[in-house]
């Protein structure tokens, strides 16, 4: 690969992924008082991995319903306080089942 190439990737990758982080440390000094925009701030990483998740959860399996069962059943135990490895097992068996359900069935 050409050198010119590799430099012009790492800006890329540098423009793409730490300005955007950088930059509101740099222009914002004080203290954030609108608490709508704390509000908003504080919700932004629930909303980005309900992004990134929602969508793999749909595709990771053969049956949408399994994947919904699965889904379902990781929002029930979240929402009800219990630990990751309980909510993976859970989202988990609730899949496995399924799909072992419609095996038989169809």
């Amino acid at each position: 690969m050409k050198e010119s190439y590799l430099l012009g990737a790492f800006l890329t990758m540098l423009a793409a992924t730490w300005l955007p982080r950088m930059l509101p440390l740099l222009l914002v000094r004080k203290r954030i008082d609108n608490v709508l925009f704390r509000s908003f701030l504080f919700y932004v990483p629930y909303a980005v991995l309900a992004a990134m998740t929602i969508p793999a959860i749909f595709y990771s399996t053969s049956l949408i319903e399994s994947a919904a069962a699965g889904l379902a059943v990781a929002l029930l135990l979240g929402w009800r306080g219990k630990s990751l490895l309980v909510v993976a097992l859970g989202a988990s068996l609730a899949v496995f089942i399924v799909e072992q359900l419609a095996g038989v069935i169809f």
